[in-house]
C-alpha cells in the first residue's frame, strides 16, 4: 500500500506541475498572438493614412508634380479605404478581447487543477506517513526515504500557504499566485521522485530504530529541521525567481533604449527632419506594440517586489525553525553521545546554513537592504541548504549515519 501511495502522489504532483507550467505558457501564446495582430493593425493604419507633407521625390525634396495627384477623387477613395479598415480594426479588437478572456479562463482552470492536485498529493503523503508510523510504531523520520517524503509533504504545505498569501485582487499578487506553483512544485516532485525511484528498496521499508534514535527528541528535532529546510529552500527559490525577473526586465529596458538611440542616429545621418523622425518613431512604437510596455514594466516590477516580499517572509519563518532544530539537536546529541557538538559533516553544514540566512536577515533588518543583494545571499543559501540536507549524505561519515546513501 505504501508503494502505491508513493507512486500515486508522484503522478499527482507531476500533473500539478504540468498544469502550473502550461498556465503561464498559454497566456504568453495568446499575448503573442494579440501582439502580432496589433502590429498588423497599427502597421496597416499607419500606411493607410499618408499626409502629403511626407511625399518626397527621389531627390528628397517636395515635388510639385506629386502634389497635383492628391485630387478630391483620391481623397474620397482614401476615406473609403480607411473606413473599411477601421471596421476591420473593430472586428479584430473584439476577437482579441475574446482571446484574452479565453486565455484567462484556461489559465485559471489550470491553476485550479494544479492547486487541487497539490491538496490531493498532500493528503496522499500524509496518509503514507501515518501508515508507516502505524506499521513501525515510531514517528516516520528514521531514514532518508521517510525524511524525503516528509520534506515533499512540507513543500506542499508551504505552497498552499504561499497561494493563500497571494489570494488577493491586486494584479501583481494574482500574477504571482498563478506561477508560484511553477516555482514550488518541482521541488516537491524532485524529492518525491528521488525517494520513490532512486533509493534502494531496503531503505524504503520500515525498520526498527537504532538505540541512539529511541528518544522523544526524534519527533522534535527532525521534524523542525525538515520544515526549516522546506521553508528555506522555497524562500530561496522565490529570491532566484526575483533575480531572473529583475535581470530580464533590465535587459529588455537597455535593449529598447539602445534601439531607440540607434534609430535616432540613423535618421539623423540620413538628414530626415525632426517632424519626420517623430512620426517614424511613433510608427515604430505602434508597430512593435510598445505602447503597453509601460504597463507591462510596472506589472513586472510589482511582481518582482511581491516575490521579494514573499521570499523574506518565508525565510523569516524558516530561520527560527532552523535555530530551534539545531538547538534541540545539540541537546539530543548530549543525551545520546555525551557531547553537544561534534563538528561532523551534518552539524558543520547546518551551522553554515544558519550563518548564511543569519547574514540575509541581518542585511534586511539592520542594513535595510532590499532587492538584488539579499536575493543573491538567499540564492547562495539555496545551494548550502541542499548540501546540508542531501549532499553530506553522499559522504558516508559522521554521527548521522542512519541516513547515508553510501556507507
Amino acid at each position: 500500500m505504501n508503494a502505491q501511495l508513493a507512486n500515486l502522489s508522484f503522478l499527482v504532483l507531476l500533473c500539478s506541475m504540468i498544469c502550473y507550467w502550461i498556465g503561464p505558457l498559454s497566456r504568453d501564446l495568446f499575448r503573442n498572438y494579440s501582439s502580432k495582430t496589433s502590429t498588423v493593425i497599427s502597421t496597416g493604419l499607419n500606411q493607410s493614412v499618408i499626409p502629403s507633407e511626407l511625399v518626397v521625390d527621389g531627390l528628397g525634396t517636395k515635388s510639385s508634380n506629386n502634389s497635383s495627384l492628391f485630387s478630391s477623387e483620391t481623397n474620397v477613395s482614401t476615406l473609403q479605404k480607411n473606413a473599411g479598415f477601421l471596421g476591420g480594426v473593430l472586428n479584430n479588437i473584439r476577437s482579441q478581447i475574446g482571446y484574452v478572456k479565453l486565455s484567462f479562463n484556461i489559465s485559471n482552470s489550470l491553476q485550479l487543477i494544479g492547486r487541487s492536485g497539490i491538496i490531493l498529493s498532500n493528503v496522499l503523503l500524509m496518509v503514507l506517513l501515518c501508515n508507516r508510523w502505524k506499521e513501525s510504531g515510531h514517528f516516520p523520520l528514521s531514514n532518508l526515504y521517510e525524511s524525503l517524503m516528509f520534506l515533499s509533504w512540507s513543500f506542499t504545505v508551504i505552497h498552499l500557504f504561499l497561494e493563500n498569501l497571494t489570494n488577493s485582487q491586486t494584479a501583481s499578487n494574482q500574477s504571482v499566485g498563478k506561477f508560484i506553483g511553477a516555482i514550488t512544485t518541482p521541488s516537491a516532485l524532485f524529492t518525491n521522485a528521488f525517494a520513490t525511484f532512486t533509493l534502494p528498496k531496503e531503505m524504503q521499508g520500515s525498520s526498527s530504530l537504532v538505540p541512539a534514535l529511541q528518544s522523544n527528541w526524534l519527533m522534535m528535532h527532525v521534524t523542525v529541521m525538515i520544515i526549516s529546510y522546506a521553508a528555506l529552500i522555497l524562500g530561496s527559490l522565490l529570491s532566484i525567481a526575483y533575480l531572473i525577473i529583475t535581470v530580464k526586465r533590465e535587459s529588455n529596458f537597455d535593449t529598447k533604449n539602445l534601439s531607440t538611440a540607434d534609430l535616432s542616429s540613423a535618421l539623423d545621418s540620413n538628414n530626415i527632419t525632426t517632424k519626420d523622425t517623430e512620426k517614424t518613431n511613433s510608427k515604430s512604437v505602434s508597430t512593435n506594440g510598445t505602447l503597453d510596455n509601460s504597463n507591462t514594466k510596472n506589472l513586472r516590477q510589482s511582481i518582482a517586489l511581491t516575490l521579494d516580499n514573499l521570499s523574506y517572509r518565508i525565510l523569516g519563518i524558516g530561520f527560527p525553525f532552523l535555530t530551534i532544530g539545531i538547538l534541540s539537536g545539540a541537546v539530543w546529541a548530549n543525551e545520546a553521545w555525551g557531547s553537544y557538538w561534534s563538528w561532523d559533516p551534518k552539524e558543520t553544514w547546518a551551522f553554515l546554513t544558519w550563518l548564511v540566512y543569519a547574514i540575509y536577515l541581518h542585511t534586511r533588518l539592520n542594513k535595510g537592504w532590499e532587492g538584488k543583494k539579499p536575493a543573491i545571499i538567499a540564492s547562495l543559501g539555496f545551494i548550502v541548504t541542499w548540501i546540508c540536507y542531501l549532499g553530506v549524505n553522499l559522504i558516508g561519515e559522521g554521527l548521522h549515519s542512519y541516513g547515508w546513501i553510501i556507507k
